[in-house]
C-alpha cells in the first residue's frame, strides 16, 4: 500500500486503502464473501489471515486500512454508526464509571445511555457542545459530536481535550457531520473517533457503516474484541461499496460545502426563516472556534420555519429537495427532527445539501419558501 500522507485530500481519497497494483487484478478487489474459508489441516488458522468471516475479511481491511489512512490513527468498521458508538461506550465504561455525552448530540446516543449505560451503574453527565462542560475529575470519558447533530454547535477539541486528559479521562469525537476531511480530531489531541459512514463519508444513500479510530493499540484491541464477540460486523458487499465511494469525498464535499453557503447566503436573508445555523457563517455563534478547527465546514445547515404544517408545505413544494433522514448524500434532503422524538422545536428543519448545482438549489428552495408561507 503507497503512503499517501503527504498528498491532498483528494488524491488521499481515491489512493485510501488500495493495495499495490498487479497486473490483471482490478483496483479495487470485489468483495469477499465468506462465513468460512479454507483452513490448513495441519496448522489451522495461524497459516492464513482469514479463518471465519465474522472476526476475518479481506475487504473490510482494505476498507479499515482507507479510513485509518484518511483518520490518521487505526481503524475497525462496525455494521453502522449506533453499532460503532454503543459498542465503544461499552467497551470503556464499567459500573461506577462516569462519561459526559452532548446533550444536543444524536438523540439515539442519549437514548441509549439512558436506557442501558444508567441501567447498568454508569453515571451519565449532559453538557452542551459548545459548553459549559461540567469539572472532568472521576470522569472516565467524555465525548464530543462537533458539529453536533443537528442543531450544528461546534466543540473545542484541542482545549477539552487538554483539560480531560489533565483530570485522567479520555476523550472521544464523533466525526460524522465533519468527515476526516473536514477534522481530524486524533490531531487535535482526542483519543478516539467514532462516527457514522452511513452519511457523508460514503455519501450514496445506499449503506450503513460505523467506524471507530483510534492511535492506542490497547483501545483498538479492546473495541476489536468486543466487535468480534458481539458480530457487529458490516457485510463484505457494503465494506466495497463504501470503499469505492470514497474515491469521490473530496469532490462531494466541495460541492455540498458550496451549496451550503449559498443556501445560507439565501436563508439569512429571508424574513420568514428563523434559528439559521452554519458554522461557515461569520456570525455563526459556531463560526470562530470551527474556522480555527475545521478545514472545511460541511454541507449541512438547519434552520425553523415555525411549525410542522409549513415544513409539510416546504417540502411538498420543493422539486430538488426531497424528505428524508440523514444527511451526507448526493441528494439534497430536509428532515424535521421533531417526528423522530428529537428534543427540537416542530419546524426545525436539518437540510443537507447534495451535489445539485448551486443555482438550481437556491431557486427551487427560494420557490418552495415562498409557496409554503
Amino acid at each position: 500500500m503507497s503512503d499517501v500522507t503527504e498528498h491532498h485530500d483528494g488524491t488521499r481519497c481515491v489512493r485510501a486503502g488500495l493495495p499495490e497494483p498487479a497486473p490483471g487484478q482490478p483496483f479495487l478487489p470485489g468483495p469477499v464473501f465468506a462465513a468460512p474459508y479454507h483452513l490448513d489441516p495441519w496448522t489451522g488458522p495461524a497459516a492464513a489471515p482469514d479463518g471465519y468471516g465474522r472476526p476475518d475479511n479481506p475487504t473490510r481491511r482494505l476498507l479499515e486500512a482507507a479510513v485509518g489512512e484518511l483518520e490518521g490513527g487505526d481503524c475497525r468498521v462496525f455494521a453502522s454508526g449506533q453499532a460503532a458508538i454503543t459498542g465503544l461506550l461499552l467497551t470503556l465504561l464499567r459500573p461506577g464509571d462516569t462519561v459526559v455525552l452532548p446533550s444536543d448530540g444524536y438523540f439515539a446516543v442519549r437514548a441509549f445511555a439512558a436506557d442501558t449505560l444508567e441501567g447498568i451503574g454508569v453515571r451519565v453527565l449532559l453538557a452542551p457542545t459548545a459548553g459549559p462542560h461540567p469539572a472532568f475529575d472521576g470522569v472516565r470519558l467524555v465525548l464530543l459530536e462537533t458539529p453536533a447533530n443537528p442543531g450544528l454547535d461546534v466543540a473545542d477539541v484541542a482545549a477539552l481535550a487538554a483539560r480531560a486528559h489533565a483530570a485522567g479521562a479520555l476523550v472521544a469525537v464523533d466525526n460524522t457531520t465533519a468527515t476526516p476531511l473536514g477534522q481530524r480530531p486524533l490531531d487535535l489531541g482526542a483519543d478516539v473517533v467514532v462516527a457514522s459512514g452511513t452519511k457523508a463519508l460514503t455519501g450514496h444513500s445506499d449503506l450503513l457503516l460505523g467506524y471507530v479510530a483510534t492511535r492506542s493499540p490497547e483501545l483498538r484491541d479492546a473495541v476489536t474484541a468486543w466487535r468480534n464477540v458481539t458480530g457487529a460486523v458490516p457485510g463484505a458487499f457494503d465494506a466495497w461499496l463504501a470503499h469505492r465511494s470514497l474515491a469521490t469525498l473530496d469532490l462531494r464535499l466541495a460541492r455540498q460545502t458550496a451549496n451550503a453557503q449559498a443556501l445560507a447566503g439565501l436563508l439569512a436573508g429571508r424574513d420568514d426563516v428563523t434559528g439559521l445555523r452554519w458554522p461557515g457563517l461569520p456570525g455563526d455563534p459556531a463560526h470562530p472556534v470551527a474556522a480555527v478547527q475545521m478545514r472545511r465546514i460541511p454541507g449541512v445547515l438547519c434552520f425553523d420555519l415555525g411549525d410542522a404544517g409549513r415544513v409539510a408545505r416546504f417540502l411538498d413544494a420543493a422539486r430538488l429537495v426531497a424528505a428524508a433522514t440523514s444527511f451526507g448524500g448526493l441528494h439534497t434532503t430536509a428532515d424535521r427532527r421533531a417526528q423522530w422524538g428529537d428534543d427540537t422545536p416542530p419546524g426545525f428543519v436539518r437540510l443537507s445539501c447534495g451535489v445539485e448545482d448551486a443555482v438550481d438549489l437556491v431557486a427551487d428552495v427560494t420557490a418552495a419558501l415562498d409557496a409554503s408561507r
